[in-house]
């Protein structure tokens, strides 16, 4: 505050300085909701927060000033009138306004949120009336409610007002939301919180539906814990509460509307979720236990019952639903990107910017929440361009203990599975509120559930609903809990199930009769015993006009002959409607030559470069009605400066995408520029894959290493899917690659582990050397009846090697070659052929050319798997007087393609032919970090393919 409004202030308040208190407390308000207070005071508070002051003036410093006002008894000051506050009763009431605004931020410590009561109860002095100087004689005085959002007007008794607030805050309800910098929507869940909507009266009709549910949850756990004894099925008991939750959210969707809900989540009540959500027929998971399976399930690998997917219509309130519950494999959390990435699909294909028609639910356990980085990597997506969904609803089931380790809801216990109160916690970076709710509260976790909902709703955001709960037996069924958790499970054995609770609740409310719950219970088991579900009936597979049939995809070969040429005349047009710029873009003048230079491409008179040929492929395919998304961290401009699919006016930073508007569609071409995260981002390409065929969906690693970060997403989604789940997908992954003398970290893109995961056709592996096979390469994989991933070693010197070019004509005729022969040699001469994939192959032909060898052809093998046999026969009948078939890589000998292939190179040889191999020597690592050593070492290679080699035994 400058000097100047320091002395307006004292000269002019309508108040002595003796009630700084009362202003300090009503100043705190206004700094967490300036609409709180009275608009003169807003005035006044914003009038010395006035940012044209030389000086920012700290929040510390204007209280200091109160405080001073208070202790001056300057000469001048300013009398009180009779309508002035006293200063004790101004005192007091800014201890009021103080009071409610702990219980806002401090409340959720203190409520009763474990269920087993052994977690000690947190005494938050914040919220003890006597820590801000309220006593007992100040219980029935009337004082200001200040921004408290009930129906009992602006005055209250403190008593009522700290009953209030006990209520809201420190029942069995903990909110967790001050943090959240807009106002507007914190004032939004106050409103709920505080107001007459707080825990509302439930209709009799309403809790015995409640009770359905709870009866469900608990009934098909203890009827498979009989009937299949000491077989794995990760109970939900304990946790029961999540399944009123869930049924609460589908009518939640119903009421607005919504087309699509998608779950993800991890094993643990994840068949409870199927029977009493989904409605799948328990005579069909009944068979799973039984180890009946279908013809068609029984084709492919498969997996346990617990990973399974399953996806079906329900009627929910009248309304027709589509549920999704994804497949999951065991590696916690990594679901919920892939969830993420079929639902934005899923919205794209209805032109949903908002999430308004499908919304993701992800359900988690508490352990992994707080312990899974791509759980923080997934939701710093939710509001990044490309990536949001409209916000997701989170149900953590909290179990308080992660696998074996006792995580108690309590902080002030000495935690060992992690560092934070809550496993919430990591939600405070991105402002999404959390509710933590006691699970033996239903009617809580009803109302919760429905208020994340209505904010989800409100403000497109995520929101978490945390139901503290507990596990009722170990981490399977055949585990022991109480050798590591002895008091838990003590006071597990004693503690009524929620069901139970409940009914009594119900029986002494007069809710239901006294035989009520019994009955519902008969009736559940009844049902299981005939297979059928009576609590919830699927419709089947409906569908609707966004419904994609899967089937049309999964019907071709590896060798279907696609055509993927394209006319000159249409690569013209094509071309010229994405070179277009606005009249006044300013290109950078790096980037203009890069456009001059493909101006002559597309006339003829340059040889092709990569780029070129790789945005061609995207307009022909944009063009014939497919989509395009590719992301990557660099992808827009290419890491190695080659793709520019976005440019930026070099006078005002804006951007530029040409290829957007060869369709009015802006989902028909998308890039994105991603956070550095490869989990999460891979997971949610992997996921809109998935969910859309028609779309060629690309992840670019910024280098081929970096696709370390993202190992599972391979291992357990793109490689496996289809053969566990039935799940295809047409991804394509994008990994520079090639020995350029980079270091370990920046020359290989683990050619081996990709090789290694091919198997049964599952997936190509693919090492593109010039541009015109890019371009074909990339158009196969939409123009093919078939959706399979694609692994690609992409080039990085071979952007500009001035021998790795294409023609046009290499366009409008060719196609691609999963070999390439050698043509500059004499067939008859030749006595070695070096197969190679990649980069070498130039650094071999330079090196021919130059010793003037006249007799090794080199051969490109171009797709690694699903490995050409036919192309590799032919190659090697076009050189009938060779003796030596020699295998070339850069990569050490126990990396790259060799111990993959060498099996397959061996077996179609003839009985003159002697397999040899040269690599660099074996290695722990992927390359060295020094360029004089990489090149003493590339020299060897290059040699010993031309004139030397090792036996294959």
């Amino acid at each position: 505050m400058s000097g100047s409004k320091y002395q307006s202030f004292v000269g002019s308040s309508s108040i002595q300085g003796g009630n700084a208190t009362y202003v300090e407390a009503y100043y705190e308000q206004f700094l967490e909701d300036p609409e709180s207070v009275d608009p003169s005071w807003r005035a006044y508070f914003r009038s010395i927060q006035d940012q044209s002051v030389q000086r920012e003036v700290a929040h510390s410093d204007v209280l200091a000033r109160f405080e001073r006002i208070a202790r001056d008894k300057k000469p001048g000051a300013v009398t009180v009138s009779q309508e002035s506050f006293d200063a004790r009763a101004a005192e007091k009431q800014g201890a009021v306004l103080r009071l409610l605004n702990y219980y806002r931020v401090r409340g959720h410590q203190a409520a009763k949120l474990d269920p087993l009561g052994i977690a000690p109860q947190a005494l938050i002095p914040d919220l003890d009336p006597a820590f801000h100087g309220l006593d007992a004689s100040d219980m029935d005085t009337v004082f200001n409610t200040g921004s408290l959002m009930h129906d009992g007007g602006d005055r209250l008794p403190l008593r009522e007002i700290i009953r209030i607030l006990k209520n809201v805050y420190t029942d069995t309800i903990g909110a967790e939301y001050m943090y959240i910098t807009e106002t507007a929507q914190k004032r939004w869940i106050q409103k709920r919180l505080e107001g007459a909507a707080f825990k509302p009266k439930v209709a009799p009709e309403a809790k015995r539906e409640l009770l359905k549910q709870l009866v469900a949850a608990e009934g098909i756990e203890r009827y498979l814990h009989n009937k299949y004894v000491g077989q794995k099925r990760f109970s939900l008991e304990g946790g029961d509460a999540l399944i009123p939750a869930m049924d609460e959210i589908l009518r939640g969707a119903a009421a607005r509307d919504v087309e699509e809900v998608m779950i993800g989540m991890a094993h643990r009540g994840r068949l409870n979720v199927l029977i009493n959500v989904l409605g799948k027929s328990p005579k069909d998971l009944f068979a799973e236990f039984e180890g009946k399976y279908s013809v068609d399930a029984l084709s492919r690998a498969g997996d346990v019952k617990y990973h399974m997917g399953f996806s079906t219509d329900v009627e929910v309130s009248g309304k027709r639903l589509h549920l999704v519950l994804a497949f999951n494999p065991s590696h916690l959390e990594i679901v919920n990107p892939v969830v993420e990435g079929s639902v934005k699909a899923r919205q794209v294909r209805r032109h949903d910017d908002i999430g308004a028609r499908a919304v993701p639910v992800l359900i988690h356990g508490d352990a992994a929440f707080a312990g899974q980085g791509v759980v923080m990597e997934t939701m710093q997506l939710s509001q990044s361009k490309g990536y949001a969904t409209g916000g997701t609803v989170h149900i953590i089931v909290n179990n308080q203990i992660g696998f074996t380790t006792p995580n108690p809801i309590e902080a002030n216990s000495n935690h060992e599975a992690r560092t934070s109160r809550y496993c919430t916690d990591i939600a405070k970076m991105f402002e999404a509120p959390v509710f933590h709710v006691n699970g033996d509260d239903p009617e809580a976790v009803v109302f919760v559930t429905r208020l994340a909902m209505d904010f989800r709703n409100e403000f497109h955001k995520d929101v978490i609903i945390d139901i503290c709960c507990y596990r009722r037996l170990g981490h399977n069924e055949a585990d022991e809990p109480s050798v590591t958790s002895p008091m838990m499970y003590e006071a597990v054995k004693k503690h009524p199930t929620t069901m139970a609770l409940y009914t009594r609740k119900l029986e002494e409310e007069g809710a239901i009769a006294k035989d009520e719950g019994a009955t519902l219970v008969k009736a559940y088991r009844e049902g299981l015993d005939k297979g059928e579900n009576i609590v919830r009936t699927t419709l089947g597979l409906v569908g609707n006009k966004h419904t994609v049939n899967w089937s049309n995809y999964t019907k071709g070969n590896w060798d279907d002959a696609a055509d993927t040429s394209v006319s000159l005349e249409t690569l013209r047009s094509m071309y010229e409607r994405v070179s277009k710029l606005p009249e006044t873009f300013t290109l950078h003048n790096r980037v203009q030559k890069i456009y001059d230079d493909r101006n002559k491409m597309a006339a003829g008179e340059l040889a092709m470069d990569w780029g070129f040929a790789e945005t061609m492929a995207y307009a022909t395919l944009v063009n014939e009605g497919f989509a395009v998304r590719l992301c990557g961290q660099d992808a827009r401009r290419g890491t190695f400066f080659h793709r520019h699919a976005t440019v930026h006016d070099a006078k005002n930073g804006e951007n530029f995408t040409p290829l957007r508007h060869l369709d009015q569609d802006k989902y028909k071409f998308v890039v994105n520029d991603t956070l550095l995260s490869e989990e999460a981002v891979l997971g949610f390409e992997y996921g809109y894959s998935t969910a859309e065929p028609n779309t060629l969906v690309i992840w670019e690693a910024q280098f081929g290493d970096f696709a370390n970060g993202a190992q599972v997403v391979f291992d357990q989604f793109i490689s496996s899917g289809q053969a566990k789940w039935g799940r295809a997908c047409g991804l394509a992954v994008f990994l520079p690659h090639g020995y350029e003398g980079q270091g370990p970290e920046h020359s290989s893109g683990r050619l081996e582990r990709w090789l290694q995961l091919s198997a049964g056709n599952n997936q190509q592996v693919c090492v593109p050397s010039t541009p015109a096979q890019m371009f074909h390469m990339l158009r196969r994989q939409m123009k093919r009846g078939l959706r399979l991933p694609l692994i690609v070693m992409t080039p990085k010197s071979l952007l500009r090697h001035p021998l790795s070019v294409s023609t046009l004509e290499d366009l409008t005729k060719g196609r691609f070659q999963p070999i390439i022969s050698d043509h500059d040699v004499e067939t008859g001469s030749v006595k070695r052929i070096v197969f190679c994939s990649g980069k070498v192959y130039f650094d071999l032909y330079q090196a021919r050319l130059k010793q003037e060898i006249k007799d090794v052809a080199l051969v490109r093998i171009e797709q690694l798997y699903p490995f050409p046999r036919e192309a590799y026969e032919a190659a090697l009948a076009q050189f009938p007087n060779a003796k030596d078939v020699v295998w070339c890589q850069e990569e050490p000998e126990n990396q790259g393609a060799w111990y993959q292939i060498k099996h397959r190179l061996g077996a179609y040889l003839k009985p003159q032919h002697k397999l040899l191999y040269v690599t660099r020597d074996g290695n722990s690592t992927t390359a060295v970090g020094y360029l004089k050593v990489h090149n003493k070492e590339q020299e060897a290679v290059i040699n010993g393919a031309l004139t030397g080699g090792k036996p294959a035994n």
